[in-house]
């Protein structure tokens, strides 16, 4: 096993840069780089533009830019270096989870992140915890009364609330109690309050869960059908099998018979997917949720910085997502061989 978990830690490293050359080349060659971005920036708003910073001297009004205030501009953002050199250098600092800095925030990129995590994680890990805990449950429950009424049903709403974009829900759930033209229950925009600070600890809590009520039940609609059906669909195949029929022969209750010979079996697909769904869901956050409820995360951060071509913002960010995915896979390997010890490692490499 540790010469297996070696192997593949090992081939993380060129996945890992073979994601981020051809990430950096494609960003080669898109229009309306940064220097771009900067100069339409400087002519726009001139020494009112906060984003501009200390190249704001540089733009010489009507006149626009000589050649050489635009190579102290290349320079500014480094690329008045080779490509390749560039790259490596890239490469070097973030081997050292050094990121560099965003050319439009006055931040390095490291605690841009860190600073967007908060929204991230509540919307990741709220949706992720509902899903789990309800789904399984209902999945067991329609796998054995399947083909029943309430099978027929719960599969309807459940299919019914797949079809439904987690943003027009979120639309809908807003107009419906955001103080629109019907109720006003929950709040509009942001994770907490304005006087949170201010509150009672119990008051925290409670105002904390009144604002992501409506966002989280945005994303984790959608996603009740695709775990829902896994689990119905694991616990079936597993029923049907002999060994359940030979415990049922030998007189065992049903809940026995589920609870010890069928749960652990069925589980695996669902279990060796928890490492990648848990770390998947720190940054689970939709674009359109967040615009939708004016939610500060990580998703409208690559969003705007794949807009305003911010490259170390959005190449920072993929090598952090990258390598976490990389790490969810191992994980989910390991997990394979803890929940049932006959899957051998050499047979994965087969």
């Amino acid at each position: 096993m540790a010469a297996y978990i070696l192997k593949r830690l090992m081939l993380m490293i060129p996945t890992l840069f073979g994601v981020m050359l051809v990430t950096f080349i494609v960003t080669q060659f898109v229009p309306g780089g940064p220097v771009e971005q900067m100069i339409n920036q400087l002519q726009g708003h001139g020494a009112g533009s906060e984003a501009a910073g200390s190249t704001v001297q540089l733009y010489r009004g009507n006149k626009g830019l000589d050649d050489e205030k635009l190579k102290e501009l290349n320079a500014i953002y480094g690329f008045d270096k080779p490509a390749h050199e560039r790259f490596f250098s890239m490469m070097a600092d973030y081997a050292t989870f050094d990121l560099g800095d965003s050319y439009f925030h006055q931040q390095s990129v490291m605690e841009l992140i860190i600073s967007k995590l908060p929204v991230s994680i509540t919307l990741g890990i709220w949706t992720f915890i509902l899903v789990y805990a309800l789904c399984i449950p209902l999945g067991i429950t329609k796998a054995m009364r399947d083909g029943s009424r309430f099978d027929v049903v719960s599969s309807t709403v459940i299919l019914v609330g797949y079809a439904i974009p987690g943003f027009v829900l979120g639309i809908f759930l807003l107009v419906l109690f955001g103080g629109g033209s019907f109720f006003d229950v929950f709040p509009l925009r942001g994770l907490v309050s304005d006087n949170w600070e201010e509150l009672s600890w119990y008051g925290k809590i409670s105002d904390y869960l009144w604002h992501i009520t409506l966002p989280v039940i945005s994303l984790t609609v959608g996603s009740f059908a695709v775990m829902t059906m896994l689990t119905k669909n694991s616990f079936i195949e597993e029923i049907r099998k002999q060994y359940v029929i030979t415990a049922r022969a030998k007189g065992l209750t049903e809940n026995a018979v589920l609870y010890k010979h069928i749960f652990r079996n069925a589980m695996i697909p669902l279990v060796t997917g928890f490492p990648s769904a848990f770390i998947g869901a720190f940054f689970a956050g939709s674009i359109l949720i967040e615009s939708i409820f004016s939610l500060d995360g990580l998703g409208l951060l690559s969003y705007e910085s794949i807009l305003k071509r911010d490259y170390p913002v959005v190449l920072g960010t993929l090598y952090l997502f990258t390598l976490l995915g990389l790490v969810a896979k191992l994980l989910t390997d390991i997990c394979y061989v803890l929940v049932d010890p006959r899957i051998q490692f050499e047979s994965m490499n087969n």
